[in-house]
C-alpha cells in the first residue's frame, strides 16, 4: 500500500502536508519524534508546512491509528509509526535516548497482576527510566 492509499484508508484526505509528514516518519532514522522534530526536518527540506499544521496532522494520524503517542519524563509528546507490534521503552535520564524492548515475561506478569485484581488488561504503556552504565555510550552528552 502506498502512502496515498494508507492515508485514505484511515478516512483522511491525502493532502500534501499529510504525505510529507508521513514520509518524515518513514524515512527518519529517529523513531520517536516530537512535533518540533518533524517541523525541523520539513524546514530543512524546504517545505512550507507550518508548525500548527504539523501538530494538527500528528493528532489526526494518532486518532487514525497511523502513529502512537508517548510522553516521557520531560512531558513532551513524541510520536512513532504504529507498526502494530507492542513494545515498551527504556529512557536514558542522561541523554534522553529511548530504546525499545519486548519482554514476554513482563507482558505475562502485567496481565496476571491485572487479572489478580479483577481487571482485564486492555492496553498499557511501560517506560523504564535509567542512567546509562555503558562506559563508551555514543549518545552521552560531552561535558
Amino acid at each position: 500500500m502506498d502512502n496515498i492509499e494508507e492515508i485514505k484508508s484511515t478516512g483522511l484526505k491525502a493532502t500534501a502536508p499529510r504525505l510529507k509528514i508521513l514520509e518524515v516518519f518513514q524515512q527518519s532514522t529517529q523513531r520517536h519524534m516530537s512535533a518540533e522534530d518533524v517541523f525541523r526536518v520539513l524546514m530543512q527540506e524546504g517545505s512550507d508546512v507550518g508548525l500548527a499544521t504539523v501538530y494538527r496532522v500528528l493528532t489526526q494520524f494518532e486518532q487514525a491509528g497511523l502513529l502512537c503517542r508517548s510522553s516521557f519524563d520531560n512531558g513532551r509528546a513524541v510520536y512513532e509509526l504504529d507498526l502494530g507490534q507492542h513494545h515498551d521503552h527504556l529512557v536514558c535520564l542522561d541523554c534522553g535516548r529511548v530504546e525499545e524492548f519486548v519482554d514476554p515475561a513482563i507482558e505475562k506478569r502485567q496481565t496476571a497482576i491485572a487479572r489478580e485484581r479483577g481487571f482485564a488488561l486492555a492496553d498499557h504503556a511501560l517506560s523504564l527510566y535509567a542512567h546509562c552504565q555503558k562506559p563508551d555510550c555514543p549518545h552521552r552528552p560531552s561535558h
